[in-house]
């Protein structure tokens, strides 16, 4: 099994005044202490990046390359699923569903990931399971 790792996941762990942040990093806790493989995309990994050195600092981008990015299976989005997400984007027509959303709604599918660690509302609207629960 595997679970799709999302942007709010990491910051939720890595900000500790994040309103989120134990019951987060207690999920990742056990997260990590499972057999599961944890997936995640290049488009988050940009995301996560420049939301940590924005919000906590260059500190907190070196734990995560680290720490972090090491226990991830990226997938690499090429041409085609990029622009696929980006149909389902602009189908959707709604401000705050971003492309990298799409895209990793996108990927969750194609893979059969069915969980996702993930605080992000929109996970749970388009059918899958979100930890923390």
């Amino acid at each position: 099994m595997s679970i799709f790792i999302d942007t709010s996941g990491f910051i939720a762990v890595l900000d500790m005044d994040d309103l989120n942040h134990t019951r987060a990093a207690e999920t990742w806790q056990n997260i990590l202490t499972s057999t599961e493989t944890l997936i995640t995309t290049n488009y988050v990994l940009v995301e996560t990046f420049a939301l940590v050195q924005n919000r906590l600092g260059m500190a907190a981008v070196r734990v995560f390359q680290e720490d972090i990015v090491p226990v991830l299976r990226v997938e690499w989005i090429d041409d085609a699923m990029h622009h696929a997400a980006m149909v389902i984007m602009l189908a959707a027509l709604r401000k705050k569903l971003s492309l990298v959303d799409c895209v990793s709604f996108e990927t969750m599918r194609l893979l059969g990931v069915k969980t996702a660690f993930t605080l992000d509302r929109h996970f749970k609207e388009q059918g899958f399971i979100c930890l923390p629960a």
